[in-house]
Order: C-alpha cells, then sequence, then structure tokens
C-alpha cells in the first residue's frame, strides 16, 4: 500500500512537472491508474505501437496514389492552384477528397484528445488522413519534385534521433527552465495567430496583414520558429513515455503514449515539407 501511495504522488509531481506538446499528452499526464496485474506500460508496446500508427500513415499514402491513378485520371484538372509557387492542375473532385480527409483528421484528433479509450480507431483513422495529405502535397502539389519529400523524410528523422540522444544522454531535460521556454515560444506563437486572426478581419487593417504574412521571409520565419517548437516538443513527450513507463501504468495507456509521439512526429515532418516548399518555390518564382 505505502509503495502504491509513493508512485501516485510521484505522479502527481511529474503532472506539474512537464509542458506537454499536444491535447493527449496533456491527457495522458492527468490519469491517475495504476496497473492491478503485470500487464504494465513497456518501451517496447509504445515503440510497437508507433510503429502500428506509421504504418497507416504509409497506407494513407497509398490510397492517395490508388485512387488518384483509377479515381481521378480521367477527370478533367480544371481547378487551378497556386501553392506557394507551385502551379497546380487539379479535379474538383480531388479538390473535395482532400477537403473531406482533412476535416476527417482534425475530427479524428479531437475525438482522440478527448475520449483517449478511441486511440487504436481514431488514431489509426488520422495517421491515413495524415498519409493521404502529405501524398498530395508530395505526388500532386509537388508534382516534378516529389525528392523534398524525401528530403523532408530525412530532415525529420535525422531531428527525430537527434533530440532522442540529447535527451538519453541528460544532454536536455524537461526541467523549469525548459518549460519556461516552451511556454515562451508556443505563446508566441499563439498570439502570432491570434494577432493575425484579428487582423484579417478588420478591413483597415487586413491588406496590411495579408503583405506582412505574404511576405516570404515573414511566412518561412514562422515556419522554421514551428519546426522548433515542434522537435523541443519531443523532449516532453520523451519525458512522459519514461514517466508512464517508470510508474508502471496500466498497458492499454501504451497507445495514447505512442498517438501523441507520432502526433509530434507527423507535425514535424508537414513543417519540415512546408519550408522546403517555401524554399523551392521561391526559388522557382
Amino acid at each position: 500500500m505505502s509503495d502504491l501511495r509513493n508512485n501516485q504522488q510521484a505522479k502527481t509531481a511529474t503532472r506539474g512537472s512537464f509542458f506537454r506538446s499536444n491535447p493527449v499528452m496533456n491527457r495522458l499526464s492527468k490519469v491517475s491508474d495504476i496497473a492491478t496485474s503485470d500487464k504494465t506500460v513497456a518501451y517496447s508496446g509504445v515503440l510497437f505501437k508507433t510503429a502500428f500508427f506509421l504504418l497507416f500513415t504509409v497506407a494513407g499514402i497509398v490510397l492517395n496514389r490508388v485512387l488518384n491513378n483509377i479515381l481521378f485520371a480521367g477527370l478533367e484538372k480544371s481547378v487551378h492552384l497556386d501553392i506557394k509557387g507551385f502551379h497546380v492542375n487539379i479535379a474538383p473532385m480531388q479538390l473535395y477528397v482532400v477537403a473531406g480527409v482533412a476535416i476527417l483528421g482534425i475530427v479524428t484528433q479531437l475525438i482522440a484528445a478527448f475520449g483517449p479509450g478511441t486511440i487504436p480507431v481514431t488514431g489509426t483513422i488520422y495517421s491515413v488522413t495524415q498519409g493521404y495529405f502529405i501524398s498530395f502535397m508530395v505526388f500532386t502539389v509537388l508534382d516534378g519534385y516529389e525528392w523534398i519529400g524525401m528530403l523532408a523524410l530525412a530532415i525529420t528523422i535525422a531531428i527525430v534521433l537527434v533530440m532522442a540522444i540529447l535527451y538519453t544522454t541528460g544532454a536536455i531535460r524537461a526541467t523549469k527552465k525548459f518549460r519556461t521556454v516552451m511556454l515562451t515560444l508556443f505563446g508566441t506563437m499563439i498570439l502570432i495567430s491570434i494577432v493575425t486572426f484579428l487582423g484579417s478581419l478588420i478591413p483597415f487593417t487586413r491588406p496590411f496583414v495579408a503583405s506582412i504574412m505574404g511576405n516570404f521571409w515573414i511566412s518561412l520565419g514562422i515556419t522554421a520558429l514551428s519546426i522548433i517548437i515542434a522537435s523541443l516538443f519531443l523532449i516532453s513527450d520523451f519525458a512522459m513515455i519514461q514517466q508512464v513507463v517508470e510508474n508502471r501504468m496500466p498497458k492499454k495507456y501504451e497507445w495514447m503514449a505512442a498517438f501523441g509521439l507520432v502526433f509530434t512526429v507527423l507535425w514535424i515532418y508537414v513543417k519540415v515539407l512546408d519550408i522546403l516548399i517555401q524554399l523551392i518555390g521561391n526559388s522557382k518564382k
């Protein structure tokens, strides 16, 4: 009984010690469940389930390619878009499907955050939607520049490995100072988003906001800041995973830990891809 009480106190302290990277990890940090059997969270289990979600991300990529080569192949490409310097011609149906997939991704992400028990299903669907979106960007928007997608993947893997090494060696820890930096950066991003949104609603300031956000270097800087924040979020993800393992929480929480980590990794990839698209698109101009 004493061990259980000490374990619970340790988890309570942990909940106030880390800044979470996403709603799923935040929810996991508030869990006070204690395993009543030997089936507890293990690093191998989290790794396996992380690979599971990433596999379905690949499935989403394949799904996009299949639909593009079969369902969309004979359709008239009457929609013309200019996405950050890349001119894209697609069929209306392609645009509708991408929009629907994006909405489905947002919905499943929210359900996963507020209904952790649904993560095996909602997390899988979310992973598929992200894979579909990534495939659309790489193979449709970047037609002829598909190598950018592979470069983004290599950079993302490098970021994850570097942050993992920095955490496991103790070079970076989720300390109070680290949390302060995280809050400052994240708060800055939120403030920029709020000011931009409000400015775009006011007719007087709308042109000014559009000119600022349309500036290549400002847009590039904001994206770079997002990548830095997402990369630092990996540290809090690793810390959370370590805590749930050491506190011997029930094995079912491996799904939450894995999905939280995959969420951050996919966020990093999309942001890295975004900054590469901006760089190449600007050079094309």
